[in-house]
């Protein structure tokens, strides 16, 4: 009795998943420009997801991002121990310009994806070796990490007035 309750509702539900139909002048007859076409709206099935139960992530390219860029510019002269766009995170390695015994790490954590003041959080390392090869760590994140917060935002502003820029296509219409 419970297998003809299943089998009964599992062909109700395999014919009701079968839709109403459609208009036959609306529908592509080119199959694959009916998936691409399903795909692009979000009609696709994939049995692989459905099984699994997971969604895939949705990644931005990190040239999009104008902080991403802008701070990548401003530490560009810099060598990098990590750059993670996933991770929203930037490690430069420790950087001498050779005229003393002091090195500088920077370390910029991305808050969010705007263009503000609250979006980054960066960290300025200093390392002051002796002649005996010891070495004192020292975070000194004041005043060069406020300016280059400052450098980075205005150079992100510039690029994201750029991105709005080549975004915005005139109207047919519009008087130039």
């Amino acid at each position: 009795m419970k297998i003809k309750i299943l089998f009964i509702f599992l062909i109700t539900l395999i014919i009701s998943a079968c839709g109403k139909g459609g208009d036959a002048r609306k529908i592509e007859p080119n199959v694959k420009e009916r998936q691409r076409q399903n795909i692009e709206e979000g009609r696709g099935f994939r049995l692989g997801s459905a099984i699994v139960g997971r969604k895939g992530g949705e990644f931005d390219f990190a040239s999009s991002n104008e902080l991403w860029r802008a701070s990548l510019d401003t530490l560009e002269f810099m060598p990098l121990a990590l750059a993670n766009y996933s991770g929203g995170i930037i490690v430069t390695d420790w950087y001498s310009d050779g005229s003393n015994d002091e090195s500088v790490k920077i370390s910029i954590r991305f808050l969010s994806n705007e263009v503000r003041s609250d979006a980054l959080s960066i960290k300025v390392f200093y390392k002051k070796c002796s002649l005996n090869e010891t070495c004192q760590v020292s975070d000194r994140s004041s005043s060069l990490s406020k300016e280059l917060a400052k450098q980075i935002l205005s150079k992100a502003a510039i690029y994201k007035e750029s991105n709005r820029a080549k975004k915005k296509k005139p109207y047919i219409g519009e008087i130039k």
